[in-house]
Formats: C-alpha cells, structure tokens, sequence
C-alpha cells in the first residue's frame, strides 16, 4: 500500500529518500513517510530494523547520509541553517527505559526542561506546572518527593511521560513505551498515550513491535522493513493487508515468507 499523499500544509514530519548507514551496515535505506498534524503514527518493524533511527533523524539527534527530514515545514537534516533548540521546544520524547535522572526526584526531572528552557519562570510557577503535569498522567502531588528507584517500571514511565510533555510540546515522540512492562501495566500506557492524545491535541509518533499497543493508540501504522517503509494504513488497512511480510510481522508467525 503506497504512502498516500496528503496536503503540504497537512504534514507535521516529512522524511524523504532517507538513508543511514553505521559503518558499513546499511540501517535506512529509503524511509518516506508522511506524519499528520495531530495525528498518532505508529511505526513497526523488528528489533533492529531501524524504528529508533528514525526517531533519532526527527528530533535532530542524527543526519541523514542522504535525504530530507522536515518538521513542522522546516528541514532539520541541514542544522547549520536552524536553531535545533527552537524544533527540540516543539517535541518531547519518550525514551524506550524512562531514562530519569536517578539523582533527581520526580519533581526535579520534570521540572528539569522548564529549568533548562525557560530561567524566566519563578520557582512558584515551575512548581504550578510540575502538578499539572503530574495530575496529567494521573498521580497525585505527592509523588513529586518520590526517587525513580522509589518506582515501579510502570511508575518510572508515566514520570518519564509527564517530563516528556513538561514543555507543552506539539509533537511527541515514544521509544517503545510498553517494553519491559507486564500486560497490564502496558495497557495503562496506552492509555496514557490516547488520553494525552485527546487532552493535548499533539501530533505523535510511537515506535514498537507491541501488536497490541499499536493498534490499540495508532490513527495510521507504516511498517518499517528492510531499510524502507513497505506500508502506510489505518488499523483496519493493515489488518487485513495482502502483504506478506506485514501479515508475518502483525500474527507474530516465525516462518517469513520466501521472497521472489
């Protein structure tokens, strides 16, 4: 199924002719994909196909060897003609491990972008939003005296969203939000990532190879698959594709189909 196009005005992320090579392992061969405003895009693939790669091209953290990344009408792949810092206040990102400051509490590391982007804001008011945030991902005030080793995995993560989301960004971005928790701790992410989704209006973008998240939080899904995007569908599209190699992926079936 091709990436249908939709209008300019329309696309929050645009990659196009994405490649990226690691030494000699080719990783992103020719990634195009369109990302609404608004819109949550679910990106599956295998481990180590090349899903948090492309995370990495969108928030600037690498360059493409070839190829365009745009975000928000801006093409980030030049960083020489932008300010990342000014794109980066647009995003907040969701790392796959939560990736808290074990040295600070939780009212310090969601506090820590309002500190880092924003040294006009009294204490006061820096406090104010810590709450909001917390009351957004359903915790009480309280918690922001607790130490990420004082957390849960599941815990570690909704902390991990409320940093995330400290900056009001306009574009969020998830690393595999459900590894390593059980089923139903997974189930309160997703969750989280729908009700973030109605509250805040953001466009997202979650990579995973959980079936069961991504059908449950995605508007679209593309398939990453051997260094290219095979295919672009609503949750019933890609149910009930014809293409083999996303039929394999999505009914977890080990045999891959032979390739002519």
């Amino acid at each position: 199924m091709p990436n249908v196009e939709i209008n300019a005005d329309d696309v929050m992320i645009q990659l196009k002719g994405l490649k990226k090579s690691f030494g000699k392992q080719a990783v992103l061969l020719d990634v195009n994909l369109d990302i609404r405003r608004g819109e949550t895009m679910v990106i599956i693939g295998q481990s180590g196909s090349g899903k948090s790669v492309i995370l990495k091209h969108m928030v600037g953290l690498l360059q493409p060897d070839e190829g365009e990344v745009t975000v928000d009408g801006i093409t980030i792949s030049t960083p020489k003609f932008f300010d990342t810092r000014t794109i980066r206040r647009k995003m907040g990102m969701l790392f796959q491990m939560g990736a808290l400051f074990d040295s600070m509490d939780t009212g310090e590391n969601i506090a820590f972008a309002l500190r880092e982007h924003h040294p006009e804001l009294s204490e006061e008011e820096i406090q104010k939003v810590v709450t909001e945030k917390l009351k957004l991902i359903n915790l009480v005030p309280e918690f922001r005296s607790k130490m990420p080793s004082e957390l849960s995995g599941g815990m570690r993560k909704r902390v991990a969203l409320a940093r995330a989301i400290a900056l009001s960004p306009e574009i969020l971005l998830y690393d595999e939000p459900t590894t390593g928790l059980d089923p139903i701790t997974s189930d309160v992410i997703n969750d989280l990532i729908l009700d973030m989704q109605r509250k805040l209006k953001m466009t997202s973008v979650v990579v995973t190879h959980d079936m069961v998240s991504a059908f449950k939080v995605a508007d679209r899904i593309a398939m990453l698959y051997k260094g290219r995007i095979i295919e672009v569908g609503t949750v019933d599209e890609i149910k009930n594709t014809d293409n083999p190699f996303v039929r394999q992926f999505i009914l977890g079936q080990r045999k891959i189909p032979t390739e002519e």
